[in-house]
Formats: structure tokens, C-alpha cells, sequence
């Protein structure tokens, strides 16, 4: 959320959601470059589908020579579902190449009969470098490549993200339960599937069941783009705001994937969203229409939004 003067660092409470205040016109960045808020965010389709192209590329075809777990933190994300041992299945093998579902990464092993699943949740990433460079964070679990010799680092400080080892992907929690990739379905798909949620389309949005791998910074975008106020209830749309809901989905997840690509290169352990319009940016004018962009945070999660070019989302006597 920026840089805060004292006197809005305090938070208003209304009908059990807290209401940031807006800061007068030249706080929070107003007129200056856009902080960066790479720090606390949280990977979403954008920005693991660039760390899935990097690794492919530069991991594909290379022999993983040694696996290392460290002693505490391995022992919380790891996930051997195959009960032969998580180091000794993966010591050896050939990469194949790395895919991705929803906000799942895919480790394929061409030459063997096994996946691991990495799902990064809140604070996980991978970093990739050379063996004596500094840590990106906490570093559970290391692959270390034969040559070029290489490491690749899952870091998780908050450990709770989640390797998962296993011949069958079923097995793994949520995974069946996900909806086709955001960037995989069609308009047909995406106005059947969404008559059978209710409640305010952020959250529907969000839902893993629905669509995979969008999750609260980016419905943000997606939703300033669609000109939607992110509490309008689903059953509220219209048919014709419902097309422009899926053509800004397609289209934010592109550019911004586009973005990522740019920006991030081959550091994976970055998590850049500078380009970010709405999300984060409580106060800053919006670009549309020069409103001071508003945000709201409920059950943990900041929503951030235009009043002006988003209206009609009278929630709970916020409008």
C-alpha cells in the first residue's frame, strides 16, 4: 500500500470491514513513480507461467545430481505421496519440461513415472543461480544440477507452500478440483460455468473451482479493466458485462504475463507488478479517470478499486 504518513495508517471500521482513508492529492506517490510492491506479492497465473518458460528453457534435458533438505523447513513442505523417499526418487533423473495448472508448477521426468507438483501459495518461489549466490530467502529444499552446475532453490518464509512428489495427481489435495486454466476457456465455457456460483464475482473470480490460477491482485486488474465494482453480485450482470468480464480476464492475463516476461527475465525468484493499475495503489489517481483509486480489506484480503469507473457495488453501506 505505499508509504503511509502516521495519520492514515489508522483503519476505519463500517459494518464489519475496515475502510482505508483516502490521503489528500499528492500522498502515496500521487505524482511520482509507482513504488514497486514486489515484496508481498503472491504468484498468480502471470507470473508462473514466466518462471515455468525460464525453467523449461534453462532445466530441460539437465540431470538433477543431488537433492538437499534442510532439516526443519523440508519437513513442513515436502510431500513424498509416493512413500519411496522424496531425495533418492529424485537424485539422478532427467528435467523434462515444466508445466503448469492453475497456480500448480509441473515437474515432468521423461524417464520416470513420477510428477512433483509445487504449489507456492502465499510466499514460496523458486530461485535459480549459481551454487555460492546469495539466498533469495529461507531455502527449504535445493535441487543441485550437474553441469553447468546449478541450484535450484525452493524458498518459502512463511513455509506454506507445498512440494508434492507423486505417480498420481489426483492424490494431491485441491488438484481434481480445479476449473480450466483462465487462459484456457472460452466465453461458452466461462457464461456456463459461472451460472452455477453466486456471491460477488472478486470472489468468484478467485475461486480455483471456477478458474484456475487467478487470485486476488489480479482480479483486481481484471476487474478495473471490465469496468465491474468487485462486490456487484453475480447474479446482478448482464449478459453483455459478462462477455467484457471474460475478454479482460484473457486480455489483463496476457499483458500482464507479457509484463512479467519482460521485467523478470531469468530472475524466478522475483515477483515484479510495478505495471500494476489498481491493486496496491489506495489513494494514487486512477489512470482512466483520475479518481483517487479506494480499498477495502475484509477476511484478511485488500481490495482495491476505481468508485468512479467501477460503480454500482453498493456493499454493506460501502458504495
Amino acid at each position: 500500500m505505499g508509504t503511509i504518513g502516521a495519520e492514515f495508517s489508522r483503519f476505519v471500521r463500517r459494518d464489519n470491514l475496515l475502510l482505508k482513508p483516502v490521503p489528500p492529492t499528492g500522498r502515496l506517490g500521487v505524482g511520482r513513480n509507482p513504488p514497486c510492491y514486489t515484496s508481498r506479492a503472491v504468484p498468480e497465473l502471470p507470473e508462473l507461467e514466466v518462471v515455468r518458460e525460464v525453467l523449461t528453457r534453462r532445466l530441460a534435458g539437465r540431470r538433477i545430481e543431488a537433492v538437499t533438505l534442510a532439516p526443519k523447513g523440508a519437513a513442513v513442505v515436502v510431500r513424498d505421496l509416493t512413500g519411496e523417499g522424496f531425495v533418492s526418487l529424485l537424485t539422478g533423473v532427467l528435467l523434462g519440461e515444466v508445466h503448469r495448472r492453475g497456480k500448480f508448477l509441473l515437474f515432468d521426468f521423461p524417464r520416470a513415472p513420477f510428477t512433483l507438483a509445487v504449489n507456492p501459495k502465499l510466499s514460496g518461489r523458486f530461485q535459480l543461480c549459481a551454487p555460492g549466490d546469495k539466498k533469495a530467502g529461507p531455502v527449504h529444499v535445493t535441487f543441485h544440477m550437474a553441469e553447468p552446475r546449478e541450484d535450484l532453490r525452493y524458498v518459502d518464509s512463511k513455509q506454506m507452500g507445498q512440494l508434492y512428489l507423486t505417480r498420481d495427481t489426483r492424490r494431491i489435495p485441491t488438484f481434481d478440483e480445479m476449473g480450466p486454466d483462465a487462459l484456457d476457456i472460452g466465453l461458452e465455457d466461462f457464461q456456463r460455468r459461472l451460472r452455477s456460483f453466486r456471491g460477488e464475482i472478486k470472489g468468484i473470480l478467485t475461486r480455483a473451482p471456477f478458474v484456475a490460477g487467478i487470485g486476488n491482485a489480479y482480479a483486481d486488474e481484471i476487474l478495473w479493466q471490465a469496468r465491474l465494482h468487485p462486490y456487484r453480485k453475480r447474479t446482478a450482470l448482464t449478459a453483455e458485462e459478462i462477455v467484457t468480464l471474460h475478454q479482460a480476464m484473457r486480455q489483463t492475463l496476457i499483458d500482464s504475463t507479457e509484463k512479467v516476461r519482460r521485467e523478470m527475465g531469468d530472475d524466478v525468484h522475483l515477483k515484479p507488478r510495478d505495471f500494476f493499475v489498481v491493486h496496491l495503489r489506495g489513494g494514487q489517481p486512477c489512470p482512466r479517470c483520475g479518481t483517487p483509486i479506494s480499498e477495502i480489506t475484509a477476511n484478511q484480503r485488500v481490495t482495491s478499486f476505481c468508485r468512479t469507473c467501477q460503480p454500482g457495488g453498493l456493499v454493506r453501506g460501502v458504495s
